[in-house]
């Protein structure tokens, strides 16, 4: 498997106007274009000159080894007017910083400790439905998920007006996800359009959620949640400011939420297309569980489930796409980018390249089990890479291994026939008309 990194720029072919047209309309099909033509692709687009990187090697290039030279793309920084400088947008000393103060709290040891939540979430939701009942089940698991990262990060219950307030402002933040990339978007964001003050009032939902609770927790002492973790932490004697706290405490708040829900959403779907997978998982998890509720120490015990989870990801990789802007010239295998550039690090390209997966586009959680020693160590990226890798991916896989232990011990889904299955390329990868299912009861040996 080793392909000769690219030793020329190919052309995507497309005008200004084209490339941006098909970044809003399907950014999906543009990355795909982009990885057929070549490694390293060139597209001109409205201010900027955009390079898709599409070879294990140079992504980890752009992602690691020469991080120092890039900062997160600009349709990210925008992102700053919901997440502020958290660790997702923040740069340099103040990312640095930040993720040092933050990384101990994410500690193995320490996320072990939110099994139990995590599976009482779990057990709760199971208790609603009712066999034979039709469900979004992309519902379901945003609800479920917003639910645990409530218990988790605030150590509250958000089962109430409130979440259906959060989910609103989730919603109508991530569909306008693609005003960001219109070149008229510096203008349209100042203008007092109804899509702005939509906008601005979603935003202002999770700051009155954070700030709240952050109010209510240097009023009457810490819990044991991770919101008191973020106002303990503290680097030579000086901690973070509540807009600090804020800012984290946002960005934990959509990242665990949003990425997993969509992540179990996409393995339900997986596992109602492919019934011989789903009856190896029950088959494992009858095996090992017996019926009893999972906790953090049974994951290990459970190979062909984190498999699943593994290759359901690679398919379906909630980051999608990840952008860099160069700030100073870099070299990529002997082609030097300028500064000012930007660099698109796909995925779903890489997840879907045959030179690395063979049946790329075929659901086979058994590659997992005996892995290709000679894939390259970057081609599969769902936490990203490098000093800016997901804090939280410890926690993400906790989570889904357990909810997925949990309600597939007593439920199984059925896709419903209509409407069709489609992708809805935000921020994550969502299922754009939600995941129509119907739960049916399991009966175990």
């Amino acid at each position: 498997m080793n392909v000769a990194r690219p030793r020329e720029v190919t052309e995507l072919g497309l005008s200004k106007l084209g490339a941006v047209r098909l970044l809003r309309r399907d950014p999906i099909a543009l990355l795909e274009r982009a990885a057929a033509i070549g490694d390293l692709t060139h597209a001109v687009m409205p201010r900027t000159d955009v390079y898709f990187v599409n070879h294990p090697d140079d992504v980890w290039d752009v992602l690691a080894t020469g991080n120092h030279d890039f900062h997160k793309s600009p349709a990210l920084q925008n992102a700053r007017r919901v997440l502020g400088d958290g660790l997702l947008t923040s740069e340099d000393e103040t990312h640095r910083r930040q993720r040092r103060l933050i990384q101990p709290i994410f500690h193995h040891e320490r996320i072990d400790t939110y099994g139990d939540p995590m599976v009482a979430e779990a057990e709760r939701a199971a208790d609603r439905w009712t066999d034979g009942a039709a469900l979004d089940l992309h519902a379901e698991m945003a609800r479920l998920t917003l639910a645990i990262v409530g218990r988790t990060l605030f150590a509250t219950d958000v089962e109430s007006a409130e979440a259906r307030d959060v989910t609103g402002a989730l919603h109508e933040i991530l569909s306008q996800f693609g005003r960001q990339f219109s070149p008229w978007f510096p203008i349209t964001e100042r203008l007092p359009l109804p899509a702005t003050r939509r906008f601005d009032r979603a935003v202002a939902v999770f700051d009155r959620l954070i700030s709240s609770l952050i109010a209510e927790r240097r009023a009457t002492g810490p819990r044991d949640d991770l919101l008191s973790l973020l106002l303990a932490a503290q680097e030579d004697g000086a901690g973070m400011t509540d807009t600090q706290v804020r800012d984290e405490a946002v960005t934990l708040f959509l990242a665990g939420h949003e990425t997993t829900s969509n992540a179990l959403t996409w393995t339900w779907w997986q596992l109602s297309r492919h019934p011989e997978v789903e009856a190896r998982v029950h088959a494992e998890l009858d095996e090992v569980l017996g019926g009893r509720p999972p906790d953090a120490g049974d994951l290990g015990s459970l190979p062909y489930l984190r498999a699943v989870l593994a290759e359901s990801i690679r398919l379906r990789p909630p980051a999608w796409a990840m952008g860099r802007q160069a700030m100073a010239p870099h070299e990529i295998a002997g082609i030097t980018l300028p500064a000012g550039s930007v660099v698109v690090v796909s995925p779903w390209g890489l997840h879907h390249d045959e030179r690395w997966w063979p049946e790329a586009h075929t659901f086979s959680p058994v590659r997992w089990l005996a892995p290709d020693p000679e894939r390259p160590r970057h081609a599969y990226l769902p936490f990203g890479g490098g000093p800016r890798m997901c804090i939280g991916e410890g926690f993400a896989w906790m989570e889904a291994g357990l909810v997925m232990a949990t309600l597939a011990q007593r439920w199984r889904f059925s896709l419903e026939p209509s409407p069709p299955v489609g992708l809805q390329p935000v921020i994550t990868l969502r299922p754009r008309y939600g995941m129509p299912m119907r739960a049916h009861r399991r009966e175990r040996p």
